[in-house]
């Protein structure tokens, strides 16, 4: 959740900056949108209704005025992309993590890496970006924020420990609250399912282990995988590659 004090910066910025492991981006919003996308490491957007997370074949769409906050983890090369509110190549008018093909990826890279240049050039990169955004297929990479504190209560517990077994009838225990009650609740509130959710949050803090350097194994353990294979299976299909070239990207 973003608290505090929130900047208003008109101009979403686009440019290439260097942050340190767990280094922030405090709250702030822009009269534009904006694109952010990890060169290396892992990037997450973090608002009221939730975190968007991606690493280097993902970005995240941060629609004009919304109040958003940024995370590094690992050594992050982000890249921020700026456009005018009157030009959404997407139409999204909510946060959304986007597929990065490695040529919008060298494209965004090239953008962001002269971000004063009004050459003709440059205009013609920018034509190329937008059609390729355009292109790019929407990815369900969120972890939204619960309102019911019902629901806030298991999500903590599973984020504090994203390898806990226990199943929902379990947690529900845990919090006196049924398992039906918390089926209803992960489907009207997240619009997925208990066991998709889980997947979300295991994903996330693999990423983020991944990103400080732990080994693919350790992380499908501390992740609650029932072993590597099965973690590989699912973070390929999640991301487009495997835990152990991400872990190897420059």
């Amino acid at each position: 959740m973003v608290t505090g004090v929130v900047r208003h910066e008109p101009a979403a910025p686009t440019r290439a900056q260097t942050l340190a492991p767990g280094a922030r981006i405090d709250a702030h919003r822009h009269d534009e949108h904006q694109i952010a996308y990890a060169g290396t490491g892992v990037v997450a957007v973090t608002t009221d209704a939730g975190t968007w997370f991606a690493p280097g074949t993902r970005a995240i769409w941060v629609p004009a005025g919304t109040v958003h906050a940024h995370r590094a983890y690992g050594r992050l090369d982000l890249h921020l992309v700026g456009l005018p509110a009157d030009d959404n190549p997407l139409g999204l008018d909510v946060p959304t993590v986007l597929a990065v093909s490695p040529l919008l990826r060298e494209l965004i890279r090239a953008y962001t890496a002269a971000p004063d240049d009004t050459g003709a050039e440059r205009r013609r990169l920018r034509a190329v970006l937008r059609d390729q955004l355009r292109a790019s297929p929407q990815q369900p990479l969120r972890l939204p924020a619960a309102s019911d504190p019902r629901l806030a209560s298991v999500c903590s517990l599973l984020d504090a420990d994203p390898a806990d077994p226990r199943t929902l009838a379990d947690l529900g225990a845990a919090t006196n609250t049924s398992a039906r009650t918390l089926s209803r609740l992960f489907r009207a509130e997240f619009g997925m399912t208990f066991p998709q959710w889980r997947t979300q949050v295991r994903l996330y803090h693999a990423l983020r282990m991944l990103a400080d350097g732990a080994p693919v194994t350790a992380v499908a353990h501390r992740c609650g995988w029932s072993s590597p294979s099965a973690f590989i299976d699912v973070f390929r299909r999640a991301f487009g590659s495997t835990p152990g070239a991400h872990h190897r990207a420059p």
